[in-house]
């Protein structure tokens, strides 16, 4: 049996779009036959023992800590970090290593496997430096920026393969010089096992949250569940509601999650002339999140414009289709990787509460094409975009840096 290590920079039972994508490639892998374990590194800021079990799989933990000036910081880090893998690999002897952005965890992976002879793969699902610069932690072209950015192109140059989440960040790595036959796209996708079925609508949860009308009928829900981050553009989706509301007057807002930018949210929320429309319900647990899905008309993702939702395509509209919601979202480079406006989805101008608005009451106002399009986008994420068909994608990588350790699935070798 194939081992692969994956070097991750967090993991359950910490929560996150991070672990969540990690979960779905650990199981499908197990699935397929390979033994995975997982190591995070100094950033897994999380108690539990040095071996952890969660959800089923195994992680270990780096121990220590850096501190000191940027730069020395980091290769501190990164020192601890590649400590701990080779101890793993010692013990544990991986047929490959499986290293997942950013690059901080591809290059002590890279410094391991080069130590040991062990193939590397190493997948990028973010640019960190422009996640910073969307989260408001970092600024583009600053030092910190550009030393990312040149670590990043000094792992994908030493690694044997190399993963892309999209065509976005495909496409950018090979304006940087990487040769495309080097990079194997691996889209987000969705574990169906645990989104594929949607549950009935709580009547009891909807009016306890103030969806139901006086007659006990269930207003028009627009929802978004996931982290609150500026580039996220909730404050635009909520700037809308009161165009939105002028036009639908039973439309009601339900957000769902927290963040960085959550503070701020209720606050322009409960001064907007729509806030009896618009609801909070803060962070709930992964296993409830599908009672909130049910709730919910049309999922709404309102990113802003930037180098990072242009290249990077988010999770949650996947989850929303596979539940059978319309989606609603910016017309950001992210989004269009994943729906066609008007078929699978309805794009409107991001950085625009009045776009967004009008779309939505477009979309609240003409119903009779809802089914079809349900129906349209849950097929492409079960074309497209179910982990389990798409991690056997992993085997062609596998095999092409170690041929000799993976027996190939006769419907990917065909």
């Amino acid at each position: 049996m194939t081992k692969v290590l994956h070097v991750l920079d967090h993991s359950l039972p910490l929560h996150s779009g991070y672990t969540f994508r990690t979960r779905a490639i650990l199981k499908a892998q197990e699935a397929l036959g390979i033994e995975v374990r997982g190591i995070t590194g100094l950033r897994h800021m999380a108690d539990g023992p040095d071996r952890e079990e969660a959800d089923g799989l195994t992680f270990h933990r780096t121990r220590g800590a850096a501190d000191g000036p940027v730069v020395w910081r980091e290769w501190r880090e990164i020192s601890a970090f590649a400590d701990a893998i080779d101890a793993l690999c010692e013990e544990w002897q991986p047929d490959i290593l499986h290293a997942h952005s950013p690059a901080l965890c591809g290059m002590a992976a890279l410094k391991v496997a080069r130590k040991r002879g062990i193939p590397l793969v190493y997948e990028i699902r973010a640019f960190w430096e422009d996640a910073a610069v969307g989260n408001g932690t970092g600024r583009e072209n600053s030092l910190k920026y550009r030393l990312t950015r040149s670590l990043e192109n000094h792992v994908v140059a030493g690694a044997d393969a190399v993963v892309t989440i999209c065509s976005g960040l495909r496409d950018d790595l090979i304006a940087r010089g990487t040769p495309a036959q080097r990079i194997t796209i691996m889209p987000n996708g969705v574990d169906l096992e645990m989104f594929g079925q949607p549950v009935p609508p709580d009547n009891a949860l909807a009016a306890e949250l103030g969806l139901l009308g006086p007659d006990g009928s269930r207003a028009p829900v627009l929802g978004f569940i996931g982290s609150f981050y500026d580039y996220e553009g909730l404050d635009d989706l909520i700037a809308a509601m009161p165009m939105l509301t002028a036009e639908q007057p039973d439309a009601r807002l339900l957000l769902v999650g927290g963040g960085p930018c959550a503070e701020a949210l209720r606050a322009q929320a409960a001064a907007s002339p729509a806030a009896d429309a618009i609801r909070f319900v803060g962070r709930v647990p992964h296993t409830e999140v599908e009672r909130y899905y049910a709730l919910t008309d049309i999922m709404v993702y309102p990113r802003k414009k930037s180098r990072l939702t242009d290249l990077v395509t988010p999770l949650k509209p996947l989850e929303a289709m596979a539940q059978g919601k319309l989606v609603a979202a910016s017309d950001v480079g992210g989004h269009r990787e994943l729906m066609s406006d008007g078929e699978t989805g309805t794009l409107f101008t991001p950085d625009d509460p009045a776009a967004c608005a009008a779309s939505l009451a477009r979309l609240l106002q003409d119903r009779s094409g809802w089914e079809a399009r349900r129906q349209r986008a849950r097929a492409h994420v079960l074309a497209s975009h179910d982990w389990a068909f798409n991690a056997q994608r992993y085997q062609v990588v596998y095999q092409t840096v170690s041929p000799h350790t993976v027996a190939l699935p006769l419907s990917v070798a065909a």
